[in-house]
């Protein structure tokens, strides 16, 4: 709005006008014009739609990690392990998603877009050797469905995400930049209009690119979408993560592990434990045929 009565003031003032009114219209479009470009650099640097998602996910997953230790202290004493798995999710969280204008925010035009992480980086272990028969006869097969899983995660869910966050985070950079360019070349040009028509036009023109360029960028909240697809790409990451250390550490003889771990994935993508095994077996005739899947592995985005 202050955008939009700034040329509206421009226009008039170029309109005939002459004396006192029109050197009163210049200088108030001369200085709604120079309040929006500063306004604008600080929303831009800041971008409040993007700490808005920030703040809701790490609420989410704050509250998300309080149950957890909830459900572990009510199933068993803590150790020392616990106390310490505790306090380093804490920590990584913490890191993740630190308070808005406290200390240092996230980076919001990074060079290049990365996941979020919220997770302690586990510590590499040698792998366990695992049979290939457990109990129920089909850990070998579970290992392998598990492992197709990954593979459609890594080539679907995550390189689909990855793809629109850094199309969305240079759209975000060009408009942040294009906002406060265009209200400081219309807030140039309003300050010479009487002075030949090329000042009006530009103060004019500036002025309503600039309002289209700000009402598509906060209007559209370009900077809640980039954090939303950090936050997804984060996610597939850390599914990527849990699945290889479960395979790599549990005990496949215990059937009952195998199912959990299997219906815990299903749960996380959306799937029934029939969906989650199509699906391994789609990846896996993929493979054979040389051919690309054509589903996603979840279906909760």
């Amino acid at each position: 709005m202050i955008t939009l009565t700034a040329a509206t003031m421009a226009g008039v003032a170029s309109a005939g006008t002459v004396g006192a009114p029109l050197l009163a219209l210049k200088i108030s479009s001369t200085l709604l014009f120079s309040a929006a470009t500063g306004m604008l650099l600080i929303m831009n640097k800041i971008q409040p739609s993007q700490l808005a998602e920030e703040q809701r996910n790490a609420t989410r997953l704050f509250k998300q990690l309080y149950s957890q230790i909830r459900t572990a202290l009510a199933l068993r004493d803590p150790t020392a392990l616990d106390v310490k798995d505790a306090m380093e999710k804490t920590l990584a969280l913490d890191k993740a998603y630190p308070l808005p204008l406290l200390g240092k925010m996230i980076e919001k035009f990074p060079e290049n877009f990365e996941p979020a992480v919220w997770w302690p980086k586990t510590q590499g272990s040698p792998r366990k050797q695992h049979k290939t028969q457990g109990k129920n006869g089909c850990s070998g097969d579970l290992e392998e469905e598990m492992r197709e899983v990954i593979e459609v995660i890594k080539r679907k869910d995550s390189e689909d995400y990855m793809r629109l966050g850094n199309l969305a985070l240079k759209v975000n950079k060009i408009l942040a930049i294009s906002g406060p360019l265009l209200t400081g070349i219309a807030a140039a040009g309003s300050a010479f209009v009487g002075h030949g028509s090329w000042a009006a036009i530009v103060a004019v023109t500036a002025g309503a690119l600039a309002s289209t360029v700000n009402t598509f960028e906060h209007g559209g909240q370009i900077g809640m979408v980039v954090e939303m697809y950090r936050n997804c790409a984060g996610f597939f990451t850390l599914m990527e993560e849990s699945i290889e250390t479960s395979i790599q550490q549990r005990d496949f003889e215990k059937s009952e592990d195998g199912e959990m771990l299997e219906m815990n994935v299903a749960l996380k993508l959306g799937r029934s434990l029939s969906q989650l095994r199509d699906l391994a077996r789609k990846s896996s005739s993929s493979h054979a045929d040389g051919s690309t899947i054509d589903e996603f592995a979840s279906k909760l985005f």
